[in-house]
């Protein structure tokens, strides 16, 4: 054997050595990537039915969605019917205010007329009483000095009633 083939020889063991060395981290990435295959294939299946639970509520939430936007097109209607009644309401309540006044207008001058004549015929009739009281008290007073005065002429002495 001469000197190329023994080298050729030194090679191929070193070549050898070298798949060989690398053969260990190539087998043990082989399994990495097997296990990452069965993990992506685990995680396929089971996102799939997650995906298919995903569209069914997305469906559900879009037709909920178009009740409540139907439910909304009603309440807008129903307030604009509802705007103009109080519209309505509030004219029919200022023309109610207006004719208030009118009526009370109208009725109050003949009202103030007849309530001060009622005041006027209870105090001319209280004045009217007091007056006749007034004069029966005198009458008695007056009735009484003469009295007294007939009484001192007849005893002869100054009466209380007398001036003189």
């Amino acid at each position: 054997m001469d000197g190329g083939q023994i080298a050729a020889l030194i090679a191929a063991g070193a070549f050898l050595m070298l798949v060989v060395v690398l053969a260990v981290p190539i087998l043990r990435l082989r399994h990495t990537v097997d296990a990452t295959t069965r993990m992506i294939s685990d995680l396929n299946e089971q996102t799939t039915p997650l995906l298919g639970d995903v569209n069914v509520t997305v469906r559900n939430v879009n037709t909920a969605l178009e009740q409540v936007q139907t439910s909304l097109d009603g309440v807008n209607l129903q307030l604009a019917k509802v705007d103009t009644m109080t519209s309505h309401a509030q004219n029919v309540t200022a023309n109610v205010a207006n004719l208030a006044t009118v009526v009370s207008a109208a009725a109050a001058n003949p009202l103030v007329k007849v309530a001060a004549f009622g005041f006027g015929v209870r105090k001319a009739a209280s004045a009217r009483r007091h007056a006749e009281t007034e004069r029966e008290v005198r009458d008695t007073i007056k009735q009484q000095r003469r009295a007294a005065k007939r009484s001192n002429r007849s005893a002869g002495g100054p009466g209380l009633g007398d001036r003189s």
